[in-house]
């Protein structure tokens, strides 16, 4: 009798289609479970946060002016390992991106307060370790380099020709942060179709005077743009933001509105504030939450406003945290992990300063307050 050896190979590809095919939307049920709110401090001193669920499940946040650092949870948000340090020195500049092909983490730092040198640090083992990879970030259209200074996190496209591009927000300083020089600011995104080797980037977005966006895709593949701004021609609001869409995969924006619902930062200023968004990860739903402090005057009374409708409305709001609360960034759980149905906010302030993840529910935010633009359909309550 003959014997046979039979030899089985695993190949890339097989984890690529594994993240592909998983974790990527799952029901609404997993949102709408008891009522839910923890928030714990994660970082002290310095500024500037970002947060995203890795494809594993893992909680990542980042934070630091000085040096950039991030401190991971497994376990869904209860407990936060040490401190792991991505670049040093070095300047957060949000964006954080998964991509959920393969599991890859960028973040992007520059060297300083922009205009700076930036420089792509990519993650393969879910946060562990960061090598520096050659950065290669194309102009725009006008011939100007975008900055990455200080947006939220970027997403992987999952629907539509441009499934599996990567993109971010990003913006141009006209110089450095003058105010004679705001009209002239304005935002756009990055977007690589190659796994993170080459960037390019979009089309302004129309609106000058912006700054600090965020984005997030929709079921149908459309981009939703939802932009700080701290100028604003005469007889527009400065204290409100400015929203587009795409339909192209980022590379332009269109539909340009002014969202009177949503607050820029405190209302005694023009000097907005960045905010976080999110889409939850529900199959075939766009409910997007965002984040920004809620007050008529001082960064604080951090807040979150849901709309269930990919951004056209904003029916309700909760209050988080009342006291200081100033820059931040949300992201949704995934299915099949520990962090499935929750919600994660990084925020700068909390209760000992520094920076604090909130984490909650869909149900807890249901449990807030009507604003009056729109109504929660029936098919989201508990």
């Amino acid at each position: 009798m003959r014997k046979y050896i039979i030899t089985f190979f695993f190949f890339p590809f097989l984890v690529i289609s594994s993240f592909a095919e998983n974790k990527i939307e799952g029901t609404i049920d997993a949102f709408l479970g008891k009522s839910s709110l923890d928030v714990q401090p994660v970082f002290r001193g310095e500024r500037m946060g970002n947060i995203v669920v890795t494809m594993k499940g893992t909680v990542l946040a980042t934070w630091g002016t000085s040096h950039v650092r991030a401190k991971r949870s497994e376990d869904g948000g209860k407990i936060w390992g040490p401190e792991i340090v991505i670049a040093k020195p070095g300047f957060q500049t949000g964006g954080l991106t998964v991509n959920e092909t393969n599991g890859d983490i960028f973040a992007f730092i520059e060297d300083r307060h922009p205009p700076a040198t930036i420089t792509i640090y990519k993650s393969s083992d879910d946060g562990k370790s960061w090598q520096k990879i050659p950065t290669n970030i194309k102009p725009d259209s006008k011939g100007n380099a975008p900055s990455m200074h200080m947006n939220e996190h970027g997403i992987t496209l999952r629907h539509g020709e441009n499934k599996g591009r990567l993109i971010r927000p990003s913006r141009w300083y006209a110089g450095k942060n003058d105010r004679s020089l705001w009209p002239k600011h304005y935002t756009n995104a990055i977007y690589s179709d190659d796994g993170g080797k080459t960037w390019h980037t979009s089309d302004p977005f129309p609106a000058n005077g912006t700054g600090e966006a965020t984005l997030a895709e929709l079921s149908d593949g459309t981009i939703y743009y939802n932009s700080r701004r701290h100028w604003a021609e005469e007889g527009a609001n400065p204290k409100r933001r400015w929203t587009a869409t795409s339909k192209d995969g980022g590379k332009t924006w269109n539909d340009l509105k002014f969202c009177e619902v949503l607050p820029d930062g405190p209302q005694n200023t023009n000097y907005g504030c960045m905010g976080g968004l999110t889409r939850l990860a529900i199959k075939g739903r766009d409910i997007l939450i965002y984040s920004n402090c809620d007050s008529a005057g001082g960064r604080k009374q951090g807040t979150v406003w849901a709309s269930f409708d990919g951004g056209k409305t904003w029916p309700i709001k909760r209050l988080v945290f009342a006291g200081s609360h100033a820059y931040s960034s949300i992201t949704s759980g995934r299915p099949g992990t520990k962090t499935e149905g929750m919600i994660y906010h990084h925020f700068e302030g909390g209760p000992k300063g520094g920076s604090a993840v909130a984490k909650f529910n869909l149900s807890w935010v249901l449990g807030g307050e009507s604003t009056g633009d729109g109504t929660v359909p029936s098919w989201v309550k508990p």
